[in-house]
């Protein structure tokens, strides 16, 4: 198949960015290249192979590398396509976004992967992640751009609300539920491999730090989508990392992910600027460049001057038509249009919104509000009549219908809201609150005030964790004239609630709840669902508190310690512990129980929890935390290392068990540059928090 001359650069803006054309070499490659085969990963289907065998034996290095790209620098349709191979039967990919629902036209829009991060809920993400595959392959699509699954080391980072949180251990259990349902319908995709959470430099910010930081912070959770969920594509990062753009970083890729974690399928880049090279980054494991071939289009020429293999084409290329067949692509499964927007998946991101929504506060039992009381209720800010969906960069969602927050509130108490729609009271408005039984506050923030970086509109990382001076103004305003004042939260992540939140009753963490946000925070107002979200991650009194977020510099240093695991290191009381999440009854965490006091490397902990003295029906989340032995190398206090949600009903005793394989344990040992579990006795401490661990118990990792 003859190489086409490709568009003019003008689409998108983009023509000073972009490398210039280079057409494709007439020059035999150099027979006395060195061409060794690169090692493939265990446990290949050998039916599949002998096909992959044919097909690579009957084409042209030009039909190769016609594989290995997109072909438009502008979606079509929604969808951004490859090339196929029509006379080998070799489909084309056709890939959309879908962090919170599919891109491609309208859709299904849930809460941001944040507030699902806040549901601890395995069950629930595996059935969003089905439900929004099911809906990009109704749309076309066979490759799903999700799940995102950066660790988020800071939350004023712009892209936080597409990842689930700041622990490894729960972005790897999350993001594998979401892929095992993705993939009953389309090829996900874990993004972006790694160290990215930075926007405002994210194109050439290079990140640096060392191989243990590296291997127990930022890889735990990809391997987990490689090894366990079986994942088919992985997105490389626009950063660097050590100093090396991640498309062309042979540790990351190649030996890494490739040779030690065995992945089969095929790593594509970031768009536009995240592929700086042809023959370097297919040798470091790069198999396709989108969304167009940039710099691909010299591949053929990096052949000829033996900068690569044609082994190394011949390995892109096969993990291409390799993950294609092992999804079946080539005999895709009938459209099923109705999965779009359908009513199941609306119930769905409804109670995604449920579970998702944390109460931080409510003094005085200011929640639930009684729906049969006769007293109005002032909803206040310019917010609350806005479906706030979230970021408009690539996770833009567009669904037929949204519910507001003052809709939802509306539907649930009638005509005694009183709407206000304004960041400011005057003299009538200020009457209006006093005179109500409750005022709701919305405040929060919006696509305008932190997203992914693109070039227009331009968003980024925040530039405070604070709420703008105008929102605090409006809590203090409301506060001062209403006893009984609720705010709701709208965003990305954590916010500062520091110095007014003392003057309120009660605040409900919301984030950007999806389509159904608004009926789900006129529920739990009303205390027809309990709040059961807890934070995904920990909410700092004041911004110093966290280490410091650089998005300015070139180059930037990420160690061992974020999020909780750098307050409790520095003794630092957060706001809000991770893990943090109140609700209206109470649960008692009776008793903790471990199958064993000693255990070897290669078992399992088992532990068991009693929850008793309920008295409401409700979910709680609980979470288990392993410490490790005193003393030795600097490790954080505690760990997440389980966590179940579970149905809890009044005057029961429920038992929850979760399992702690000892190998999760694990350290990173720089000098063996293997794992090691050190043997010592270690700590599990169980409760509803990072901060509230009333059960503990010990066990010995033996020598």
């Amino acid at each position: 198949m003859p190489r086409t001359s490709r568009p003019g650069l003008a689409l998108l803006a983009l023509a000073s960015f972009l490398a210039p054309a280079c057409g494709a070499s007439a020059t035999a490659p150099d027979a006395g290249c060195p061409d060794l085969p690169l090692p493939q990963p265990p446990g290949l289907d050998p039916v599949i192979e002998a096909r992959l065998d044919g097909q690579l034996a009957a084409m042209s290095l030009d039909e190769k590398i016609g594989l290995l790209h997109g072909t438009s620098l502008g979606a079509i349709d929604g969808l951004w396509p490859t090339a196929g191979l029509d006379r080998l039967g070799i489909p084309a990919l056709q890939m959309t976004d879908g962090d919170r629902g599919v891109t491609a036209g309208p859709s299904t829009c849930f809460p941001v992967a944040q507030a699902r991060g806040a549901t601890f809920d395995r069950e629930l993400e595996r059935a969003i992640g089905e439900a929004i595959g099911a809906e990009a392959a109704a749309r076309g699509a066979n490759v799903l751009l999700a799940p995102t699954i950066n660790v988020v080391r800071h939350p004023a980072w712009g892209r936080a609300q597409e990842s689930y949180g700041e622990d490894p251990y729960q972005l790897g259990e999350l993001g594998a539920a979401f892929v095992g349902g993705a993939q009953q319908h389309v090829i996900a995709t874990a993004k972006h491999f790694c160290c990215n959470s930075i926007e405002d430099t994210r194109y050439d910010v290079s990140v640096e730090l060392d191989e243990r930081a590296l291997r127990e912070v930022y890889l735990p959770h990809f391997e987990k989508l490689v090894r366990d969920a079986h994942v088919g594509a992985v997105m490389t990062a626009y950063n660097r990392v050590d100093g090396v753009y991640a498309s062309e970083q042979p540790h990351l890729v190649r030996a890494i992910l490739k040779d030690e974690w065995g992945f089969p399928g095929f790593v594509m880049s970031d768009w536009v600027f995240g592929t700086h090279s042809a023959g370097p980054a297919v040798t470091a494991g790069l198999d396709v460049e989108m969304p167009y071939d940039l710099h691909f289009d010299e591949l053929y020429k990096a052949v000829d001057r033996c900068e690569v293999s044609r082994a190394a084409v011949d390995d892109a290329v096969r993990r291409v038509l390799r993950t294609e067949l092992a999804f079946g692509l080539d005999h895709p499964a009938p459209v099923d249009p109705s999965q779009i927007e359908s009513a199941a998946h609306a119930a769905l991101a409804l109670r995604a919104a449920r579970e998702s929504i944390v109460l931080l506060r409510n003094q005085g039992k200011a929640l639930p509000l009684d729906p049969a009381a006769s007293s109005s209720i002032a909803v206040v800010g310019a917010l609350a009549g806005v479906a706030n969906l979230g970021d408009h960069g690539s996770s833009d969602v567009h669904p037929s219908r949204s519910v507001t927050p003052l809709a939802g509130i509306q539907a649930r108490f009638g005509a005694r809201v009183v709407a206000i729609d304004a960041d400011t009271l005057d003299t009538a408005t200020r009457a209006q609150v006093a005179a109500a039984g409750a005022a709701i506050v919305v405040v929060g923030l919006t696509a305008a005030d932190e997203g992914e970086n693109v070039p227009s509109p331009h968003q980024g990382d925040r530039a405070t964790l604070a709420l703008s001076a105008a929102h605090q103004a409006l809590i203090a305003e409301v506060a001062a004239a209403n006893p009984r004042t609720i705010v709701v939260i709208e965003g990305g992540s954590a916010v500062l609630t520091a110095p007014w939140i003392d003057r309120v009753a009660a605040v409900l963490m919301a984030w950007y709840p999806g389509q159904e946000g608004g009926t789900a925070i006129g529920e739990l107002l009303a205390g027809d669902v309990a709040p059961s979200g807890r934070l995904p991650v920990a909410f700092p009194v004041a911004e110093a508190d966290l280490p410091p977020f650089d998005h300015v510099s070139d180059a930037v240093t990420y160690g061992l310690f974020h999020g909780y695991r750098w307050l409790d290191r520095n003794g630092t009381a957060p706001a809000f512990p991770f893990g943090f999440g109140l609700s209206y009854g109470t649960v008692d965490y009776a008793g903790l129980a471990l199958a064993d006091d000693t255990v070897g490397r290669g078992e399992v902990v088992h532990a068991a929890i009693d929850l008793a003295s309920v008295d409401r029906t409700g979910d709680e989340v609980v979470q288990l935390y392993v410490e490790p032995p005193p003393g030795g190398l600097d490790r954080a206090v505690r760990e997440l290392r389980g966590f179940a949600r579970v149905a809890v009903t009044p005057a029961t005793t429920t038992r929850v068990t979760i399992d702690v394989p000892v190998a999760d344990l694990a350290r990173w040992d720089i000098a063996t540059a293997a794992w090691v579990v050190d043997p010592g006795v270690y700590t599990v401490a169980v409760g509803r928090s990072e901060q509230d661990l009333p059960l503990r118990a010990t066990f010995t990792v033996a020598p």
